[in-house]
């Protein structure tokens, strides 16, 4: 079985992308095999700083291999270094119906709010699509709003192979990630970049302080009794606790007698004892880049070998390049 997934290098990870997915990626890298590239071309259709482009991609790689990826279970690599993706994209996008597009989400978001979409952001799907049948993708972990994105591509990879007349394209189905690993920012919303309300993984420990003592919470006196069950600061600490921790945090809500920064202070440590060893991978990552670019290097080799596998089994059904002999 072949995992595919790929993470926009849009902003340090935050405790949202760890719990909703990377968790989960690192959960399924020792099947067959995995592919776990960094969409750095799908960020270019919001990051247009090459620096800050340049940095968060830098910085994915080094965080991901910080967290548990191995690369002699799961292949990683940049997006931008596989050039066979966009090749299969146009190839793609010649058999792409525009109403299919049109009906994206991605798309009409955009529109509704008012925002004129450019035509990186009109054929996202597609680009989406090439990234998952370029590997012969078998399972394709999504949050439940991308459900969609793997529909268009398996609608475009069935249009292809039937105006083609054969099972050149390997159709991929989703595994949604956990519904119930929703994660609440600092606002009591969902944690989001576009919110502005996220925890950073590896957010140094002063910020880091400062930001968890910042979470809303309600106006309930220190004396009187808490319910941790509607409480975003329970339900945070709940990621990193064991059901022991959680159940004494619990009794103490209810017991009354208990401020939120007490709270507010178990959940720091908690999240500092949780990610501690994943701290210091990273210190020593940092300290060994040349390690990070050969593991992307070396992901980039493997995952461009099966993608020229499946490119040219699509140039040989269209008809592209062939010499008459």
């Amino acid at each position: 079985m072949r995992v595919l997934s790929g993470i926009q290098p849009t902003g340090r990870f935050h405790w949202g992308n760890y719990f909703g997915a990377i968790q989960q990626y690192i959960s399924l890298q020792t099947n067959e095999q995995a592919f776990y590239f960094i969409a750095d071309l799908h960020a270019l259709t919001s990051v247009r700083d090459r620096k800050m482009l340049e940095e968060h991609s830098w910085n994915a790689a080094v965080d991901l291999l910080a967290l548990g990826l191995n690369p002699d279970h799961a292949t990683l690599f940049r997006q931008s270094d596989v050039p066979e993706v966009t090749e299969l994209m146009w190839l793609l996008m010649t058999v792409t119906q525009f109403s299919l597009l049109e009906k994206c989400h991605s798309y009409k978001d955009k529109v509704a709010k008012g925002i004129a979409p450019d035509a990186g952001l009109f054929t996202y799907p597609v680009l989406m699509a090439a990234d998952i049948l370029l590997y012969d993708s078998d399972v394709v972990p999504v949050g439940a709003d991308q459900i969609q994105h793997l529909e268009v591509t398996r609608d475009i990879a069935g249009r292809f192979n039937s105006t083609y007349g054969g099972e050149f394209l390997h159709l991929p189905n989703a595994r949604v990630l956990d519904e119930g690993a929703k994660v609440p920012g600092t606002d009591g919303e969902k944690m989001s970049k576009s919110y502005g309300n996220t925890i950073e993984i590896f957010e140094a420990d002063k910020p880091l302080r400062k930001k968890i003592m910042s979470i809303k919470t309600d106006s309930t006196p220190m004396e009187a009794p808490k319910n941790p069950d509607t409480c975003s600061v329970f339900t945070l600490y709940k990621l990193f606790a064991t059901p022991d921790q959680q159940s004494a945090l619990a009794d103490r809500y209810r017991a009354g007698g208990m401020g939120y920064g007490e709270a507010k202070q178990a959940l720091l440590d908690a999240a500092l004892t949780y990610f501690a060893a994943a701290r210091t991978k990273r210190n020593e990552l940092v300290a060994n880049s040349d390690y990070v670019q050969d593991v992307l290097k070396a992901g980039a080799k493997r995952a461009r070998a099966k993608g020229q596998e499946v490119l040219q089994r699509v140039r040989d059904a269209c008809g592209v390049g062939q010499r008459r002999g």
